[in-house]
């Protein structure tokens, strides 16, 4: 007897929400309904997919051999039914985006009225994450990511880069006095980041070369959260533009040691799994980022 699709789709929807009642809420269907269509699989099979225990599931060798081809037989069938729906209407469906909070909110927000008018069949799942997110995992189809990449297995299509500036709000600079030189930084209260101690390398010509290492005074693992501290008053700052550009047209935050300050630029890249293919959904959002962004 053959396997169905049924229970392929039961088999993946295990596997991804990590349990059998979860896979029923995701798939509609009874857990007893899903239990069942594991059994019958494991049967047709002959093998053991999956051992359960009384806290989780987890995948046999076997299992995860399988695993690997139902989730291309199941990604070719989605494929072939978006390339015939293409053919007859415009981009629809669900589409997961993950970014850090900061660019969900200044970069990607802004631009949604625009995109969900040329799209409107479209609907977006946006959920945000300041440090890189397992796209399967969290059933992401595509995960904006700001920095270096270090991942090969995933696509990436760069969508701009964003360039970082010191900075401080006038109310600290009229209480501290402004820094006329890197070193003076040392006498200062700086803000930095908590969970990625790269961005506490600040774009500066300083004695040590171009790159001066802040000591925070307070740190945040949210860019957002250090924006927000910054223009409390709270301390010296180090951003990208993405994140300050109305508050620096607006004067709520002034650049500091611009002469000392290179052209240093965090890239922006758009992931997704190498062995996804892209959607017409997928393809729109990436071609409008792309374009408003660049």
């Amino acid at each position: 007897m053959k396997t169905t699709i049924e229970e392929l789709l039961a088999f993946r929807a295990v596997v991804d929400t990590g349990s059998i009642t979860a896979a029923a809420d995701q798939l509609a269907q009874t857990v007893s309904g899903i239990s069942r269509a594991l059994g019958r699989l494991e049967k047709k099979l002959g093998v053991t997919l999956m051992r359960r225990t009384t806290r989780r599931l987890e995948l046999t060798e076997e299992g995860a051999v399988f695993l690997a081809r139902a989730r291309a037989i199941l990604d070719a069938m989605d494929q072939a039914e978006e390339e015939v729906g293409m053919r007859r209407e415009a981009p629809a469906g669900l589409l997961r985006v993950n970014a850090a909070s900061p660019f969900m909110l200044h970069a990607v927000v802004p631009l949604l009225p625009e995109f969900s008018a040329l799209y409107p069949k479209i609907s977006l799942e946006l959920n945000t994450d300041d440090l890189n997110v397992d796209l399967l995992a969290q059933r992401t189809d595509i995960a904006i990511r700001i920095g270096a990449l270090r991942d090969s297995t995933l696509h990436a299509r760069p969508l701009c880069s964003s360039r970082l500036r010191v900075l401080a709000s006038p109310a600290y600079l009229e209480q501290h006095g402004k820094p006329r030189h890197v070193a003076d930084l040392d006498k200062h209260r700086l803000i930095g980041n908590n969970q990625l101690p790269s961005l506490n390398q600040w774009p500066l010509r300083a004695a040590q070369g171009d790159s001066y290492s802040a000591a925070p005074a307070f740190s945040a693992s949210s860019g957002e959260t250090m924006r927000h501290l910054a223009l409390a008053g709270m301390g010296i700052v180090c951003l990208a533009d993405f994140m300050t550009e109305e508050d620096r047209k607006s004067g709520a935050l002034v650049q500091l040691l611009v002469k000392c300050t290179i052209d240093a630029r965090q890239p922006v890249n758009a992931v997704y799994y190498r062995n996804t293919a892209l959607s017409s959904r997928i393809t729109a959002f990436l071609d409008f980022l792309a374009q408003r962004l660049a």
